[in-house]
């Protein structure tokens, strides 16, 4: 995707409908003042009416794949790009659509006769994204059809799926994909442009036979070169020769205390365990030693950044170990965290490649060295922590601070949206007493003076202002919130009629609305709000008073928001010592909490990346290259360390994730160090640019 431009609703929506005519030669394959009515169809039950100049569409969560289908024939064979004029209608922030081009007989399924990108509009509001479109090459679709698993894969340089013959279009589709929430965005027009077509490697032109398999032993793709890539076992020596000699240059930044604290900086009072505190207008943590300490470090440090399902993929990989092979045992490494996304999707099989690839570099004592090597990096690169899920003989070596993260285990409230799991019930029984179980298997970091606080849960999918106790009346009538949602509305309405008059509803008693598992009235909407209150409320309350009877001197870090209500920030605000948000965008400038909400934020989630080094997709927030990622982090960072609210920043992650894809398929250029453990020099470059001197610009110097 690459966006042209974003505006505003208002003077913005007004300049994009104002837009001229296409230029000579371009191909219009939609304009919502032109095209006939006729020629649209919905798609997973996508709702469209043209209305003010825009195809204005509305899509409803948990659908599938809702959004629109144009119907059409056109040649596009002369075109390259295609430019989507469209508008983000909704309140919510961030609107991630997927745009399809369909062959007659497409079968998207099997990513048969289709191209598929994605686009992204990152505001409410008019944009113009623009879609690059792919050669035609005749061995694509017989390649295509046997990778899977993959975000993006090798062929798809441009686009998600490319298996399109670009003189045979019939359709045009723009909808999203397994949306968890209800949108309303719209399409003004959709042009086709003529240009030179990028020519193709030698590598995509492949017959099968020739092409598989396409990843070398060090979990590298075999048909590209690039700097740093390992070419043997050699390159893996040298590269720790150089690294150590780096290492040994840049010890670390000068002024600070062991646990990365400013000890040049002024004093508070020590208590051994770390907290926050505001001075002088600014959030601030303060180390165990009562310096101040701002948090800085990746996520994810372990050797299992690179583990990738095998299941039906084996001959994506060349020479696979024999199972009495010394590299058998990474059939087995896993990340712990991460083995239940696994197991959830039934996932068998799988090969550790960036643990192999440690073991192939440190030798018989890779463990410990990695584990060495991985403290030594953080300080010579001016950072100060180990982020959440990392490898927990990392976390305790005493060295550098390490926070972490819960998942909670209790039953959910079934009526829920899946994120990445389900909302849980915080008035089962088993909510506090599985958390307070939970807990105490941790107590041991939960005391260590060097674990600095704890995340629970994870992008939790809060839908919007009324959607949990929504999603509460459609479960079943023995689920606990619901048996407290109706007392509640007992109390307030006295009888059911009363609450039929209100709602427009026909309950013939309380038991009925218990049994009734139906989507509420638009009526309900005022009682769904109070009661979404009252979940989010008794979810904060509840972890707050459980983690804090077990880890009273320990930080709550919250659910890290990727997308949140305003009473879920509000309560993470009154019930957490820190409010945290993973972020993806350039810069933190324009973060703000909602009016009349102070606390310390913590963003748990960051990256950028580039396709210049190996990987298929750049990450989810993508750069020209490489040194345009060292200078994004640079500028990330300094946005955050300048902003009052921020008390640290954690990068998504260490290492890069597999080329082939982990559990759910992503496959980001996102590590600091690639699947063989050599760092990106322009990346680390950007890091100590910024936090050599993170207290100087922290303190405004």
């Amino acid at each position: 995707m690459n966006p042209m431009q974003s505006m505003t609703v208002g003077a913005g929506l007004a300049a994009l409908l104002a837009a001229g005519a296409a230029t000579a030669g371009d191909i219009v394959l939609f304009d919502a003042s032109a095209t006939p009515v006729s020629a649209v169809a919905s798609l997973g039950q996508g709702r469209f009416e043209t209305k003010d100049g825009l195809l204005q569409v509305e899509t409803t969560g948990g659908t599938g794949y809702p959004g629109v289908l144009i119907k059409g024939t056109w040649d596009l064979s002369g075109c390259n790009r295609v430019t989507f004029e469209l508008v983000n209608r909704d309140a919510k922030s961030e609107l991630p659509l997927t745009v399809r081009f369909d062959n007659p007989g497409a079968d998207p399924g099997a990513s048969r006769g289709v191209f598929i990108d994605r686009v992204k509009l990152t505001g409410r509001g008019a944009a113009t994204c623009e879609v690059a479109l792919p050669p035609w090459l005749p061995n694509l679709h017989e390649v295509g059809a046997k990778l899977d698993g993959m975000r993006r894969g090798p062929l798809a340089t441009v686009g998600v799926v490319a298996d399109l013959d670009p003189a045979k279009v019939v359709g045009v589709a723009v909808y999203l994909k397994e949306p968890k929430l209800d949108w309303k965005w719209a399409v003004k027009r959709i042009v086709a442009h003529t240009g030179p077509i990028a020519d193709a490697p030698e590598w995509m032109r492949m017959p099968a036979d020739r092409f598989f398999p396409f990843i070398d032993v060090y979990g590298q793709f075999k048909y590209r070169d690039w700097p740093g890539k390992t070419h043997g076992e050699s390159d893996l020596k040298a590269a720790l020769d150089r690294e150590k000699a780096d290492l040994t240059a840049h010890p670390g930044p000068e002024g600070w205390n062991k646990f990365g604290g400013w000890a040049a900086g002024p004093k508070r009072a020590a208590t051994g365990r770390f907290r926050v505190e505001k001075i002088d207008g600014t959030w601030w943590f303060v180390d165990p030693e009562g310096c101040l300490w701002w948090s800085h470090g990746p996520v994810r440090v372990t050797s299992s950044s690179a583990v990738t399902p095998l299941d039906n993929r084996e001959f994506y990989f060349t020479d696979l170990p024999k199972e009495d092979s010394p590299f058998a045992l990474f059939y087995t490494t896993r990340d712990e965290l991460l083995w239940p996304y696994y197991e959830a999707r039934n996932i068998r099989r799988t090969y550790d490649f960036s643990s192999a690839n440690a073991f192939r570099k440190y030798g018989a004592d890779w463990v410990a060295q990695y584990a060495d090597m991985a403290h030594r990096r953080l300080r010579s690169w001016g950072m100060n922590t180990v982020a959440n899920s990392s490898d927990r003989r990392i976390c305790r070596m005493q060295r550098t601070p390490y926070c972490d993260r819960f998942e909670l285990k209790s039953p959910d409230i079934a009526g829920s949206k899946l994120g990445w799991w389900k909302f849980k019930d915080p008035f089962h029984p088993e909510f506090r007493a599985n958390f307070h179980r939970q807990l105490l298997a941790r107590k041991a970091e939960l005391d260590d003076p060097w674990c600095f606080g704890f995340f629970v849960d994870n992008e939790i999918a809060w839908g919007g202002p009324t959607d949990l106790a929504e999603w509460t009346l459609q479960s079943p009538a023995g689920q606990p919130a619901k048996v407290e949602m109706v007392a509640r509305l007992k109390a307030r309405h006295g009888g059911i009629a009363r609450l039929n008059a209100a709602w427009g509803s026909a309950f013939a008693g309380w038991e009925a609305l218990l049994a009734s598992q139906d989507k509420p009235p638009a009526g309900a909407a005022e009682d769904c709000r109070e009661f979404t209150t009252v979940l989010t409320e008794a979810y904060f309350k509840g972890v707050r008073e459980t983690f804090k009877s077990v880890a009273p001197d320990t930080l709550y870090f919250g659910c890290r928001f990727a997308g949140s209500t305003e009473a879920a920030v509000r309560m993470a605000a009154k019930y957490c010592d820190i409010v945290s948000y993973n972020i993806y965008r350039h810069t933190l400038d324009a973060f703000k909490l909602p009016d009349g909400v102070d606390k310390p934020v913590l963003v748990g989630e960051f990256h950028f990346g580039a396709l210049d080094r190996g990987l298929f997709h750049h990450s989810l927030i993508g750069v020209e290259n490489q040194k345009a990622r060292g200078r994004a982090y640079t500028a990330y960072v300094t946005s955050a360390l300048r902003h009052p609210s921020f008390v640290g920043v954690h990068w998504h992650q260490y290492g890069d994730q597999p080329t082939t894809g982990r559990f759910d398929g992503e496959n980001f250029q996102n590590g600091f160090v690639d699947v063989c453990d050599t760092p990106y020099p322009e990346t680390i470059a950007g890091i100590r640019e910024v936090g050599y001197r993170m207290y100087e610009i922290r303190a405004g110097r």
